[in-house]
């Protein structure tokens, strides 16, 4: 692991690092926030999964997030979107599918499979590097993501309900086998059959049995991609049915963007800390 920049903020260190992965074939950039209370014992740790375009820098710049996190004692980790680099097969001109669209998937489908691996990436290597290199307490751990990165939070967390003791989403894709973000990307990493799509759909995973102890969802009322992409209608559903608690805000008059994240990253990260003290 390599130290690409360190700052202090708000009695804290927020650090970008680069490291070889094994699980993307690739080199990869992660950012972490370590709030002052590290210094004097281990810390909860959140992730923070990105959508669609995005970097570990969005929420950087734009999620003002380290206030409240250095306020509550959370380290915040903020991995990349998909493996880059000119070995890494991509489609520059799909904005929906390779370089920032990696589906948070372990890809199956020749030549994605051997670089596009963010499931194992984010739940196996990553993991082991942060609590191997950080003061992190990696027995309290919750997850939460923005659009892409909320599906991603989503599986993730159904898939391995003893590791994370919260969830939460902005605006996430719920039902990406129906979506017109993620059908696209999800036959050309996993292929044409799509029950091979089910363990990385949170709709399908609830349909399947996966049970997670609840959940919140904020959802912006003026957003673009509501109807076409997001559809949390369809979560609310798949909860309901399966007993899980869901938490379904919509947000009166919010769209897509870092404005309507920021608002409501203080709620989420307390909501959090509750689940995680």
């Amino acid at each position: 692991m390599k130290t690409v920049s360190t700052a202090k903020s708000h009695g804290g260190i927020q650090g970008v690092y680069t490291h070889a992965s094994a699980s993307c074939a690739c080199d990869m950039t992660f950012a972490v926030f370590v709030p002052p209370q590290a210094a004097e014992a281990p810390c909860p740790v959140m992730w923070y999964l990105s959508g669609l375009t995005c970097t570990h820098q969005n929420v950087m710049d734009k999620g003002e997030y380290r206030r409240l996190a250095a306020e509550l004692g959370l380290i915040v980790v903020c991995p990349d979107t998909s493996p880059r680099g000119e070995t890494v097969p991509d489609d520059a001109q799909d904005w929906q599918f390779g370089s920032g669209a990696g589906f948070y998937v372990d890809a199956t489908q020749a030549p994605y499979d051997a670089h596009y691996r963010m499931y194992s990436y984010v739940t196996e290597e990553l993991p082991a590097l942060i609590a191997q290199n950080f003061p992190a307490d990696m027995n309290r751990q919750g997850i939460f993501g923005h659009s892409m990165g909320g599906h991603g939070a989503l599986t993730v967390a159904l898939k391995n309900p003893k590791r994370f003791k919260s969830c939460s989403a902005f605006a996430p894709i719920v039902s990406p086998s129906t979506s017109d973000w993620s059908k696209k990307a999800f036959e050309r990493y996993l292929g044409a059959d799509e029950d091979a799509w089910r363990v990385h759909d949170a709709c399908l995973l609830i349909e399947d049995g996966h049970r997670f102890g609840e959940i919140m969802v904020d959802q912006g009322t003026a957003d673009g991609f509501l109807e076409e992409g997001l559809k949390p209608w369809l979560l609310e559903e798949a909860c309901k049915k399966a007993g899980i608690s869901l938490t379904l805000r919509m947000q009166e008059g919010y769209d897509h963007s870092y404005f309507f994240i920021s608002t409501f990253m203080e709620d989420h990260l307390r909501w959090h800390a509750q689940r995680l003290a």
